[in-house]
Order: structure tokens, then C-alpha cells, then sequence
């Protein structure tokens, strides 16, 4: 597989997987790269002993094709040649020994096993002496290469997981349009069932006596201004127009849509809390319930 471009931005979802198989002479490998949604870029690399010292350039490599993200990555090798020969490193050995040391005076643990402690990074190492160091690079050069593919597989998994999010956000933005719609139909005639509603009210109390138009038009209009929804639904539209641009746009625009979702929630609270029609407010509730799937997609967004 050729290594693609990995620098044109596109709508991706932070979830993916890839797994590609290299090989080079006598060894074989197989790389695993599992991605979920993250605050940032937080990668874990699982490498073979002897191979740890690659992780910085892989790093480097797995930075230009992603933004965000928690990626781990594995990678299992083995040569058909040669069984590995194995290794303690003395340094890092006496290093985890004294650790382990300064953990038993302040907490009750049981002694770790053997196994645990070589387990742990750095402590067991492959050796290989018939590899030449002209070899050793050319197999690293032949790695890094398979590392890339596979990141550029990654890529292009997350951008088919973006094409269906975007999909799926365009249909949820559609229903917030409609509702939205729904709403400003609604409160256009809010001010006359307002008054209708004052006016049938103030004549209960007065006991049928005619109601002063002076005093039936202050009424209304302070409740109308009270109820008055219509910058709340003009924000509304505007947010849909900027979420539906995000969407078209070639790039990351996983924080720029979170943020939008924040003030589409921020504007149908303020619906819900002004609402004096029973309408109005399940139409502002129905509105919260859409704006909240929005917001579980937009979170799974790069």
C-alpha cells in the first residue's frame, strides 16, 4: 500500500482501526493501530523489546497524520531466521529494583515476581548479533515506512467514520431547523393570545365589567416582552447556518462544533425558561432532546 498524503484536513471521527502486515528479509511484522475520541493527541505505543527506541520517530509520524484523539498502538515482530536471544538491562533492571524498593517502605504490598519486573519497559532486550548495524537500519528505514502506511490507513478510516457523522449531524441539524421553524411560527402570534388571555383574565376579576384598553395594552406588553423569543430563535438559525458550514468545510472541526452545540443549548434553555405557551415549550424541550444527540456525535469528532 503506498503511503498517501497525510496533511489534507478533512471531517474525520476520532474513531478507527488499522492493522497492516510488513516485512523485510527474514522478519515479519504486523502493525495494530486502535483511535478513540480524546481531549487532545495521547498516543501508547506497545513495542517489541529492542524496538522501543524507535517510539520518538513514530511518534512524529503518527503527529502528522492526526490532531486528536487517544491512539494506542502495537506492533508484533518476529524473524523467521533466528529465535531472539534476550537480555537484562542492568541499568534499567536496578532502576525498577530500587522503586520497587521505596514502594515497599510506605505501602504493605507483596514482593513482585520475576516475571513482573521483566515485564516491565526496558528491563528485557532483544539481542541480534548476526544483525549488522547496516541491517538494523535498513530494517528500521523498512518499519518506519510500514508505520506510515498504516497511519495513512488509520486516516482513511477515521475520514469514512467522518463521511457517515456527517451525515448523521446534517439530519439532526435538519430537525433543529424544523423546529426552530415551528417555534417562530408559534411565537409570531404570541402577543395576541397573549392579550386575549389578559383580557379574558382581568374580566374574571373585574366580574364582567369592561376592561380599561389602556390597562389591557400595558399588561400585554410587558408579558409580551417577557415571552419574547425572537432573538433566542434568530441565534438559533444563525447556529444552524454555522454548524451546516462546518460540516462542509476541509478540515478539524471537532472543537469548533462543540463549542456551536454550547450555545445551541444556551438559546433553547432560554426558549424553554421564557415559553408561556405549552407549545412553545415542548417544542423547546423537543429542541434540547436533538440539540443533546447532536452534541453525543460532535464529541466524536476530530
Amino acid at each position: 500500500m503506498a503511503s498517501q498524503q497525510l496533511s489534507t484536513p478533512q471531517l474525520s471521527s476520532m474513531t478507527g482501526f488499522a492493522r497492516l502486515d510488513g516485512a523485510f528479509e527474514s522478519w515479519r511484522w504486523t502493525w495494530e493501530l486502535k483511535s478513540v475520541n480524546g481531549r487532545n493527541l495521547e498516543m501508547r505505543f506497545r513495542l517489541p523489546p529492542g524496538f522501543v527506541d524507535l517510539e520518538a520517530e513514530f511518534r512524529k509520524t503518527l503527529q502528522t497524520g492526526l490532531g486528536r484523539g487517544s491512539v494506542n498502538v502495537n506492533l508484533t515482530l518476529s524473524s523467521e531466521q533466528n529465535e531472539p536471544q534476550y537480555k537484562i538491562n542492568e541499568t534499567a533492571l536496578a532502576g525498577a529494583i530500587s522503586m520497587i524498593g521505596k514502594i515497599t517502605t510506605q505501602i504493605e504490598c507483596a514482593p513482585p515476581r520475576p516475571e513482573g519486573i521483566l515485564s516491565l519497559r526496558g528491563v528485557l532486550e532483544t539481542v541480534d548479533d548476526t544483525q549488522t548495524p547496516e541491517q538494523r537500519k535498513e530494517l528500521t528505514a523498512a518499519l518506519q515506512t510500514s508505520f506510515k502506511d498504516a497511519v495513512a490507513a488509520l486516516v482513511d478510516h477515521r475520514r469514512l467514520e467522518g463521511d457517515k457523522m456527517r451525515a448523521v449531524l446534517a439530519t439532526q441539524f435538519d430537525e433543529v431547523e424544523s423546529l426552530t421553524n415551528d417555534a417562530s411560527a408559534i411565537a409570531a402570534a404570541t402577543p395576541d393570545a397573549l392579550r386575549a388571555r389578559i383580557a379574558g383574565q382581568l374580566s374574571e376579576l373585574l366580574e364582567g365589567a369592561p376592561v380599561p384598553e389602556e390597562r389591557l395594552a400595558q399588561e400585554a406588553a410587558l408579558l409580551a416582552l417577557k415571552a419574547d423569543v425572537r432573538e433566542e430563535l434568530d441565534r438559533l438559525k444563525a447556529h444552524i447556518v454555522a454548524g451546516r458550514a462546518l460540516l462542509s468545510e476541509k478540515g478539524p472541526a471537532g472543537r469548533q462544533l462543540d463549542f456551536l452545540i454550547q450555545e445551541f443549548n444556551r438559546e433553547a434553555n432560554t426558549l424553554c425558561s421564557k415559553a408561556q405557551d405549552m407549545n412553545l415549550k415542548r417544542i423547546g424541550l423537543d429542541l434540547k432532546k436533538t440539540i443533546d444527540q447532536l452534541r453525543e456525535q460532535v464529541q466524536n469528532i476530530e
